[in-house]
Order: structure tokens, then C-alpha cells, then sequence
């Protein structure tokens, strides 16, 4: 009886050091208004909109989830510059520090609210999504369809602005998530299919922006456009179903894993977000250095179709 009993003591104190793990009240990448509807007010959820400014206006200060708090996208830190790369992931510490600014326990379920209106702006939820999940922290999802599909449903709006208690978030990097250029150069030599998120145009080598040096894409790499995932017409994403035919017509296989590129990491994120989250395949990665980064080193093979 009284090994039994220092035993349970023993696994008690075991418990009692372990970071808290996130309470997910969903295990689903995407929710719905009804289910959102359904949990506002649960002292677990913290409800994030990174809707940006339109036209020099703040869209949260017109009305949002009630509760919400507001951290928008192109502004609040989300991403960084290094080394003159854009869109890179700042430092887990500096982002450790934001996200527990947004009121984030370890143990929050986090909701992200897009606006909702196109693929690329959607995209800004999924690059979020999956700074969350880089950080170790599973309990995060978003809104289908984003703040339109919330307007769409006639769901109850707030215009009271939320200043949140600072939470006690704590971030656990995962580099399984994320890509660097070994990996991609890795990649080229092996089985690993790297998957270019950017239109057809710049993926043949027609059109670049202007943070990337050269025309073409990585060898190797094949094209599926961020704009299939989305449906900005009944605001929604794709279905695992659909994914899936994507992934079949552009050739790519997945037994290997694959890496998501764009041109900062951005569009890349709805591909990472549907072919990992959405359909649910293994071992995919984001590189979000991206096309800027790799074209940063002329050295690095760029390949042109047009």
C-alpha cells in the first residue's frame, strides 16, 4: 500500500511540473459560425481577428466576434525581415511575448478570424495557424470563410474593444514544421516533392515579384495556385476531397513528405494549412524564406518553363 501510495505521489508531482497542455475544445482546422457561436463566453477560448486596415481604416472598430481581441495581420509582428528576407518567422521569444500579449494561455483554445474575402487574404489565418502550431501549441483552428462567412450567418457582432489580461503562453519550437534551404536543396536531390503555391505566371517564369530576384521556380517543384483552396464566393475553404485532386493532377507524390514555397511564406501557408491540416497528409513543411530567400543567392538553380 505504501509503494502504491509514494507512487501516486510521485506521478502527482510529475504532473504538477509539466507545461499545461492546450484544452482543445475542437480538434478540427476549421469551425464553423454556429460552433463558434456556441463558445463564446468559454473562459478557454481567445478569439484573435487579424483583419488589416482597408483603406486606412481598422475593420475590428466597425465590428467583430464579441471577444475578440484585435492583432492584425501585416502590423502586429507576425512576420518579420531577416537578413532583408521578408516574411520570415521572428524568433519564438519574440513571438512567445506577443501571442501571451493577446491574453494566450498554454492552455487556450485559440480561434484566428480572417476577413475572408479572397485566397490570398485568407491566407493570413493560415500563416497564423501555423506560427501557432510551430510554436507547439495544437489548440487552434479558424474560422471558415472568416469574418464574411461570420456577417453571412447574421452572427452577433461587438464593436466593444477587447483589452486582454496578459496570458502565461510559453512556446515549445517544432522545426519539423518549417523548412530552411538545406532542406530544399535536400529535397531537389531526393524524393521530398517541394510545391510551388504562386500563380501559374510566375511559376512558369512569365511574372515575378519584386522580392525575388530571378524568373522560374525551384527544380523539381510543381504548381498548385493558393487560389484553389479557397472559395471567396460561399466564403469557405477546400475540402480534404478536393485537396486530394489537386495533389493528384499536379503529379506530386506524398510518401515523402513535401514542402510548401511561395514567394515570402505566405501563399505557401494555404497550401501547408490544406495539404497538412485539411487533408491531413504527413511530413509537410513550409519553407518560408521562400523564393526571395532562395533567389537571394544567385548561385541557387532556378528553373523557367514559359
Amino acid at each position: 500500500m505504501r509503494l502504491s501510495f509514494l507512487g501516486t505521489l510521485a506521478a502527482a508531482a510529475l504532473v504538477s511540473v509539466l507545461p499545461a497542455q492546450a484544452e482543445r475544445l475542437t480538434d478540427k482546422p476549421l469551425v464553423d459560425s454556429a460552433w463558434l457561436t456556441s463558445q463564446l463566453g468559454n473562459p478557454s477560448l481567445v478569439v484573435i481577428d487579424i483583419r488589416d486596415a482597408v483603406e486606412g481604416k481598422n475593420p475590428y472598430d466597425a465590428g467583430h466576434v464579441p471577444g475578440a481581441v484585435n492583432a492584425r495581420y501585416s502590423e502586429y509582428g507576425w512576420r518579420t525581415k531577416v537578413n532583408d528576407i521578408p516574411g520570415m518567422l521572428p524568433a519564438p521569444e519574440q513571438l512567445e511575448a506577443l501571442i501571451a500579449k493577446l491574453g494566450v494561455n498554454d492552455d487556450s483554445q485559440v480561434v484566428i478570424i480572417p476577413a475572408g474575402t479572397n485566397a490570398s487574404e485568407f491566407g493570413g489565418a493560415t500563416r497564423v495557424y501555423w506560427t501557432f502550431k510551430v510554436l507547439g501549441h495544437d489548440a487552434v483552428t479558424i474560422l471558415d470563410g472568416g469574418y464574411a462567412a461570420w456577417t453571412k450567418a447574421n452572427a452577433q457582432v461587438s464593436t466593444d474593444a477587447v483589452t486582454p489580461a496578459a496570458g502565461d503562453f510559453k512556446a515549445e519550437f517544432r522545426p519539423e514544421l518549417l523548412a530552411d534551404v538545406k532542406e530544399v536543396q535536400d529535397a531537389i536531390e531526393s524524393d521530398t516533392n517541394l510545391i510551388d503555391a504562386r500563380s501559374v505566371a510566375q511559376f512558369i517564369g512569365k511574372e515575378k515579384t519584386n522580392t525575388v530576384q530571378k524568373l522560374g521556380t525551384v527544380p523539381t517543384a510543381v504548381n498548385i495556385n493558393f487560389d484553389k483552396f479557397y472559395h471567396p464566393e460561399n466564403p469557405s475553404f477546400a475540402s480534404a476531397a478536393e485537396i486530394a485532386e489537386f495533389v493528384k493532377a499536379s503529379g506530386a507524390a506524398t510518401d515523402k513528405g513535401l514542402i510548401a514555397f511561395c514567394n515570402t511564406g505566405h501563399l505557401a501557408s494555404i497550401a501547408w494549412f490544406g495539404l497538412s491540416e485539411v487533408e491531413g497528409l504527413k511530413n509537410v513543411r513550409l519553407y518560408d524564406g521562400s523564393m526571395s530567400q532562395w533567389t537571394a543567392d544567385p548561385s541557387r538553380p532556378v528553373v523557367a518553363s514559359n
